[in-house]
């Protein structure tokens, strides 16, 4: 618990609407650090003005990434559209974190080989998955046999993030590896 009956109610308030622990987790978190930056005042005595005061603070003093601006914010206008049912009306005039620009790292095929073969041979499969599908972790665990399509090596992802179904490409070199993994099933 929250050793606050306000957070524990939102938590409460997030848990019966299904929202994952971690989500849960990470509203709690900047709903609680909001309130201590205005010096513990109830969400409901404030508004859009406090909001962007806040989001402001978190990119000029703090000098968050946008995507964690982005999170806070987030968690702001769940609290005040859903839990406290006063929707923010223009809490738009605060100072954006700037977007760094960063190139992805991306491994070359002779270091993910090198990487893979770090990998003991129970998991290689799943990583193999992770990374050659773009697969969450929780995807592949709930991967079964009938959403593997090898004929189109295609993968049927059944409700993944944000509890939507897709589908995503299969490489064809991970299709041994999956053939056996069937008989093993079978």
């Amino acid at each position: 618990m929250h050793h606050s009956p306000f957070l524990d109610s939102i938590a409460r308030f997030m848990s019966v609407r299904r929202y994952s622990k971690r989500t849960i987790h990470t509203y709690l978190y900047w709903i609680k650090y909001f309130i201590l930056y205005q010096r513990k005042r109830h969400p409901e005595t404030m508004g859009d003005y406090e909001v962007e005061q806040f989001l402001t603070f978190l990119a000029v003093d703090r000098k968050v990434a946008a995507a964690t601006q982005s999170v806070a914010l987030n968690a702001l206008v769940f609290l005040y559209n859903k839990f406290l049912d006063r929707p923010l009306t223009n809490a738009g005039n605060f100072r954006r974190s700037k977007k760094r620009r960063r190139l992805p790292v991306v491994l070359n095929r002779f270091e993910i080989g090198k990487l893979l073969d770090c990998v003991p041979d129970s998991a290689r499969l799943l990583v193999s998955l992770l990374y050659g599908s773009g697969l969450r972790r929780i995807e592949v665990v709930r991967l079964r046999i009938k959403d593997v399509d090898f004929d189109h090596h295609q993968l049927r992802i059944w409700q993944g993030k944000g509890f939507t179904n897709r589908l995503t490409t299969m490489a064809p070199e991970l299709d041994p590896g999956l053939h056996s993994q069937v008989k093993k099933v079978e």
